[in-house]
């Protein structure tokens, strides 16, 4: 099994980690047994590792009970391997790869972004992120700066990432949901979490220069996700059951009906497959073709997925 392709899923909802044949999105695997709730995914397919946050019983801005947890899985033995302990930090969220080698993650209810090694699967640092609702972060390419939505605040706190060190933030008009970053690192794109908009910032001069309307989206979207080669930027609307793909111009929008509650992207190839946590189904997009090709059932309601 070592080095073959797979499909990991994590299940929200029935807080569980699936494995799945990529090819007939059959699951082969499912762990379980972990405390609520499993969220978020990062896969790093080189060192053949994935990690998958604890965030607690709640939700964003309701989570009574938060969690520390950082969970590994060796991808090649399809295993849960490890847990990495991030107290005093709390409230691990969304984490990313920096091009520095290190994983930042948000940890909500302690305003940092945690810094873990994943050569030693340790925390090396901590990171002042502003605000006790920074959910999402981003990394721009360059690996300068990262970038953190904080939810009811409505700003976008702004991090430069070599010194560790909060510059400042970057007021939007509303309360944010989601945030990715353009390929040239110029534009941060902030979800609106109040309407169906896409915040367009200017990183260079620290403002919101545009607002972009979702076409054929009635209520607010969720998360925004650019593809691997920024040929496209996914958005979901968790509240319309949609996902939108639009041009790196937002200049061409097209809408796409999928199932209930839509979270999380993931691509391969030519396809985007979007994770339903509403009713446990993903669906296949085709990219060229922008239309809907086929859905399959993983677990209850998975939030995000990867490939490896």
């Amino acid at each position: 099994m070592s080095n073959a392709p797979g499909m990991i899923a994590v299940d929200k909802m029935g807080g569980k980690v699936l494995f799945l044949d990529p090819a007939s999105y059959r699951t082969e695997v499912t762990i379980d047994g972990f405390p609520r709730t499993v969220h978020e995914l990062l896969v790093l397919s080189d060192k053949r590792r994935a990690y998958v946050p604890i965030f607690g019983d709640g939700i964003h801005g309701r989570n009574p009970n938060p969690q520390h947890l950082l969970c590994v899985f060796d991808l090649d033995q399809r295993k849960h391997i490890g847990t990495i302990d991030l107290r005093p930090y709390i409230a691990p969220h969304t984490l990313k790869l920096g091009p520095d080698g290190l994983i930042y993650i948000t940890c909500e209810n302690s305003a940092v972004v945690a810094v873990i090694d994943p050569a030693t699967d340790k925390v090396v640092a901590a990171i002042d992120s502003g605000s006790t609702n920074g959910h999402r972060l981003i990394i721009s390419p360059d690996g300068q700066r990262l970038y953190t939505e904080n939810e009811e605040d409505a700003t976008v706190s702004v991090i430069d990432l070599p010194q560790r060190k909060l510059l400042g933030k970057i007021a939007t008009p509303r309360p944010l949901a989601g945030i990715a970053i353009s390929a040239d690192g110029n534009t941060v794109v902030a979800v609106d979490d109040a309407q169906p908009t896409l915040f367009l910032v200017d990183t260079k001069a620290g403002r919101v220069r545009d607002e972009i309307v979702l076409k054929d989206v009635p209520k607010a979207a969720q998360i925004a996700r650019y593809a691997p080669d920024n040929s496209l930027i996914g958005v979901t609307s968790l509240n319309s059951d949609t996902v939108s793909l639009i041009d790196p111009s937002f200049k061409d929008q097209t809408a796409i009906k999928v199932g209930n509650q839509p979270m999380d992207m993931a691509f391969r190839g030519n396809e985007m497959f979007v994770a339903c946590q509403g009713d446990g189904s993903v669906h296949v997009i085709d990219i060229a073709g922008r239309k809907w090709k086929q859905s399959f059932q993983a677990g209850t309601g998975c939030e995000s997925l990867g490939f490896f």
